[in-house]
């Protein structure tokens, strides 16, 4: 792949007739290169860098200045983005915000809203205090591993800390007291915070600082009331900004929480120095005071769509981390002064602490579910995910991934250190309820699994009836004819059936985010309630029972540790392998498309970048050459297409047509994101382009129709294609013809033939004048 020299692309438009056609081809998750996009080993990058761009077949750099040699075809041109999501090995680090990804998922999940503007609203704060729960539920594992494991417990138990030459200076010396072992120990968990700012405000530098085309939905043109269509939709820059300030300032705060709570409780006892009794008190309000803080700057402004938001609230996103940077230094300090008659033992209140933060994720999950459901009756739609509540669902999966990361890392640091020894109480008894919950769950996940799979044999018998209709199979057919072969009609049918069960998903969320939910609510009662870890407060009931507890705590410990070994060897190989690295890409890929609303910590939003990339293109294209352009979208391609036809002005959209292929459009994102793809907007969509054609299989687990209601479906819809091309061996096909499922859709001669129909339906349009010097028509201005 080279790059086109300046004048490569340089177009006068009075070269430009009516012919012009070109076709921006978007590549679906997972990536691909720019040769096997445009099927040439030799492309030229003309717009674009390593991370982005856009790109041509050698031979198409001057294609403008050449009409009469793309007669009745279009110029090929790619736009390929997978950098964006797996390029570098350090997007590898990017497992370890998993969680955070997910909840930002719940966000944008909200239902279908018809005047309740207070209520979407409060669902948005909703998502946004959960996130930060999470914010607080990761820094406080790392104060539980640093601080009360290392630093509290064996440190300050001489013959743990004798198995552990590396904290002999922690039990001997100046560094032996409590206090300023706490102090040292926090420096872990304070990078840890530090490390989450410097990612999520370096990926806030290159994606959110990419401004989207200028332009205001016109009052007559159907979008105004779309999301997706917003001039600031894509611009969340102010919102990101005020929110990772927020969530800095609420780590650094947990981990002064962490280290000074003890030192004040042992200086509000009875007959303590009265300096650091008042110094505790001053703590105690400073840091109520932070929090305070931080709730507020979530909890009082949310995204601005409807106009590019510029502020940045600098003051404000300076203080706050500053502010609790500086609190917890004077914390640090206020540990660290001199009480030689305070001893550790025991655990610090890890207790209290992961069970306050559980009891108020159970809480902010109900109520969120609440305000969901509230919301789905104002517009109901049978195809929304969960009847609505795949918000609340995911939120709930979020916070249970948050629970399993951290409690895996407390219980193999806690198993290393002192092993089978029994020399350190260990990691507080939530987390060992909480481990002990992994069993039942997936005891119930494998009765969904099966019931799943039985209704999977079920439906490919009767797929195998129709493929034997769709290729018009008979047993009685004469010698030229096609006669069933039952195992190639059996592959067929197979991928059918399994190709559904994507439409089952939101069963399998549905029931394990609900089991979950009970099964947590059940372990924050039950550590509270008995103040031990389950298989010792099941002693003394009923064999059956204390059987069941001890098991769960035993194979649910070994889960939780053989997760957590399991994700850093998978990280560890991403970093070291662009393969692997491209797999978890893919994941990425869907996670990652919608803006960071929730929390500022999860990965970037690619469509920042990319959205902006396609309509920069595709208007100053229209706009230089006055040609018919088609905007080709594969998988999560067309995703990205769709998202860039609404943010074009009216007129602009108005001469794009829209080939969508694969197409996950309605399949997952009108049902999961009924508020951005639900049947309302699509629709609308199919009214503002010139033309549509989406095309599907039957095979394909991720793309499907589009479903417009009324006559629009048929208008957009092309009826399943068949896959393979051929049943056995013809003329054409002499060999057997793969199964494709989700790719090459191009290799199916439909594609051709839908993607000339429609550049034979487009308008095309009088080029406006450059003045001299402008830009080229091969370069955009994006």
């Amino acid at each position: 792949m080279t790059t086109a020299p300046e004048h490569a692309t340089d177009t006068d438009t009075s070269t430009a007739t009516d012919e012009t056609a070109l076709e921006l081809l978007v590549h679906g998750v997972g990536g691909t290169t720019p040769q096997e996009m445009l099927g040439d080993p030799r492309t030229v990058r003309v717009s674009g860098d390593e991370t982005a761009a856009v790109h041509r077949r050698g031979e198409d750099v001057d294609a403008e200045a050449r009409p009469d040699d793309y007669r009745g075809k279009p110029v090929p041109e790619a736009y390929v983005w997978c950098n964006l999501t797996s390029g570098n090995g350090s997007r590898a680090l990017w497992l370890l915000l998993l969680p955070f990804m997910v909840v930002n998922l719940a966000h944008w999940m909200r239902p279908n809203a018809r005047s309740r503007t207070r209520t979407v609203r409060l669902y948005g704060l909703l998502v946004r205090l959960a996130g930060l729960t999470l914010t607080v539920l990761f820094i406080a594992g790392a104060c539980e591993v640093a601080l009360d494991l290392t630093a509290w417990q064996c440190a300050g138990t001489p013959a743990c800390a004798a198995r552990r030459t590396w904290l002999g200076f922690l039990a001997d010396g100046w560094w032996s007291q409590p206090g300023r072992r706490l102090a040292l120990a926090a420096l872990v968990p304070t990078a840890l915070s530090v490390l989450l700012w410097y990612l999520s405000h370096r990926t806030w530098s290159a994606y959110e600082a990419q401004r989207p085309l200028p332009h205001q939905p016109e009052p007559d043109d159907g979008s105004a009331d779309n999301a997706l269509a917003r001039p600031g939709f894509w611009y969340g820059r102010r919102l990101v900004s005020r929110l990772r300030a927020a969530h800095t300032a609420a780590g650094l705060l947990t981990v002064a929480a962490a280290v000074g709570t003890s030192a004040a409780r042992y200086d509000l006892r009875a007959g303590g120095p009265v300096l650091l009794d008042v110094l505790g008190r001053v703590f105690v309000g400073a840091l109520v005071a932070g929090l305070l803080a931080v709730l507020a700057v979530v909890v009082l402004r949310g995204r601005t769509e409807d106009r590019l938001d510029l502020d940045l609230d600098r003051t404000l996103v300076r203080v706050l981390p500053y502010g609790a940077l500086a609190l917890l230094a004077l914390t640090m300090v206020y540990a660290g002064w001199s009480r030689p008659h305070w001893h550790s033992s025991g655990r610090l209140p890890g207790d209290a602490a992961f069970g306050g933060i559980a009891l108020a994720q159970v809480t902010l999950i109900v109520v969120l579910a609440v305000v969901a459901k509230a919301i789905y009756r104002t517009a109901v739609d049978r195809r929304t995910a969960l009847r609505g509540l795949g918000g609340p669902a995911t939120a709930m999966l979020a916070c249970g991934l948050g629970g399993v990361m951290t409690g895996g890392i407390a219980q193999r640091v806690a198993d290393w250190l002192d092993g089978t020894s029994g020399l350190i109480p260990g990691p507080p008894v939530l987390l060992s309820w909480q481990a002990s919950v992994i069993p039942p769950l997936l005891v119930v996940l494998a009765v969904v699994c099966g019931a799943l799979a039985v209704r999977t044999v079920r439906r490919k018998k009767t797929e195998t009836v129709r493929v034997e209709a769709d290729y018009h199979l008979d047993e009685h057919a004469d010698p030229t004819g096609e006669r069933p072969d039952a195992a190639r009609t059996s592959a067929i049918a197979g991928t059918r059936a399994r190709a559904a069960l994507t439409d089952r998903a939101p069963v399998i969320i549905g029931v394990v985010s609900a089991v979950s939910l009970l099964l947590g609510g059940l372990a924050v009662a039950g550590a509270w309630g008995t103040g031990k870890v389950p298989g010792s407060a099941a002693d003394g009931t009923f064999p059956l029972l204390e059987g069941a507890a001890d098991t769960a705590q035993a194979l649910g410990s070994w889960l939780i540790g053989a997760g957590f070994i399991l994700f850093v060897t998978w990280g560890r190989r991403a970093y070291k392998d662009p393969a692997a690295r491209r797999t978890i890409g893919i994941l990425w890929d869907v996670g990652t498309f919608w803006p960071r609303a929730a929390h500022p910590f999860a990965p970037p939003c690619y469509a920042e970048r990319a959205v902006p990339d396609l309509t920069w293109r595709m208007a100053t294209w229209t706009r230089t050459t006055g040609g018919r352009l088609i905007l080709s979208g594969h998988s999560q391609g067309s995703v990205l297409a769709a998202a860039a036809a609404w943010q074009l002005p009216l007129s602009v959209r108005r001469r794009v047509g829209l080939l969508t292929y694969g197409s996950p459009l309605e399949r997952l994102y009108g049902r999961w994101f009924p508020a951005q793809f639900g049947p309302a907007a699509l629709a609308s969509l199919h009214r503002q382009v010139d033309c549509w054609r989406n095309l599907h299989r039957d095979t394909d687990p991720i793309g499907g129709p589009i479903n417009l209601p009324g006559d629009c479906g048929p208008q957009v819809d092309h009826p399943a294609l068949l896959d393979p091309l051929a049943y056995g061996r013809t003329e054409r096909h002499p060999l057997p013809a793969p199964i494709l499922g989700h790719g090459d859709y191009q290799a199916d001669p439909v594609f051709a033939e839908e993607r000339d129909r429609l550049l034979a339906r487009l308008k095309h349009a009088v080029p406006t004048p450059r003045a001299q010097g402008q830009g080229s028509s091969g370069r955009s201005s994006g």
